[in-house]
């Protein structure tokens, strides 16, 4: 066999060179920008779990919440200022009955983590209505969207075996995050653009309901970051929370009302 050509070897020499450079700047990136998120918010979400719109006549709506730090809702002031708080409060307010919300979304979490979650939860427990928002630590932390969709998906399924209708609310778009230098920011935002197109892809086959976050709430994060983020310049603020429940609400009431409905007990002959 011939000896490759003195140019093609430093064409190689010089690919690899470069690619080494990429890699080395976007490590300095990622720990610029953990530094300058750091943990402000510290690593625990408020506990919203209760019963909301207790004032309501009915049976609640059980109503769960998957996934991980937006999900457990880090950043919010007040049980209802989470995102499970607004969901339960305008899910009770448009079916004008009492909602029964449970966390078990854990700050911090990935896709692979959601099958702890359900495990955590008893054998016969099957809300009505469960809603997953994951996907962000999946990419800042590298983890293969097969991979990640992979436990989206087995997570969808377990739940619709329970009977419950799934709402999954896709990655957000990480290019809205300030804090986070270029071009690492558009790296991540192209990445968790294409983990959101194949988690809504996962859930229609699964047989659950996405909301693409990154088109329906992503713009007011890129175009007023100090109002919508929270300290950290990483999770949503109050307001963040409250303009993201209400793009899923209208998603998370339909499951309801096709949960409640084929739960309904058939009228007598």
């Amino acid at each position: 066999m011939s000896r490759p050509p003195l140019v093609a070897v430093v064409t190689i020499g010089a690919a690899v060179t470069v690619a080494l450079g990429i890699r080395a700047v976007l490590t300095h990136q990622a720990a610029v920008a953990r530094r300058r998120i750091g943990k402000p918010l510290g690593e625990q979400s408020i506990d919203a779990d209760r019963v909301w719109r207790r004032s309501l006549e009915g049976e609640p709506i059980d109503l769960l919440v998957l996934g991980d730090s937006v999900a457990a809702g880090l950043g919010a002031e007040r049980r209802k200022e989470t995102l499970g708080g607004r969901l339960a409060k305008g899910l009770g307010r448009r079916m004008r009955r009492p909602v029964h919300l449970r966390t078990a979304a854990v700050v911090g979490s990935e896709s692979p983590d959601l099958a702890a979650q359900v495990a955590s939860l008893s054998t016969d427990y099957a809300p009505h209505v469960a809603v997953i928002v994951v996907g962000g630590n999946d990419v800042t932390h590298r983890i293969p969207i097969p991979v990640s969709v992979l436990h989206l998906r087995e997570t969808i399924l377990q739940l619709r075996a329970r009977g419950t209708e799934v709402v999954v609310g896709t990655c957000p778009d990480l290019g809205a995050l300030r804090p986070v230098p270029q071009p690492l920011r558009r790296l991540i935002a192209s990445m968790s653009r294409r983990l959101a197109e194949a988690q809504a892809e996962a859930a229609h086959a699964s047989g659950a309901h996405p909301v693409d976050l990154r088109r329906a709430v992503g713009p007011l994060f890129f175009d007023d970051p100090d109002a919508m983020f929270s300290l950290d310049r990483f999770h949503p603020s109050p307001l963040g929370y409250r303009r993201t429940a209400e793009v899923l609400l209208p998603a998370v009431c339909a499951a309801a009302e096709r949960a409640l409905s084929s739960r309904r007990p058939s009228a007598a002959r």
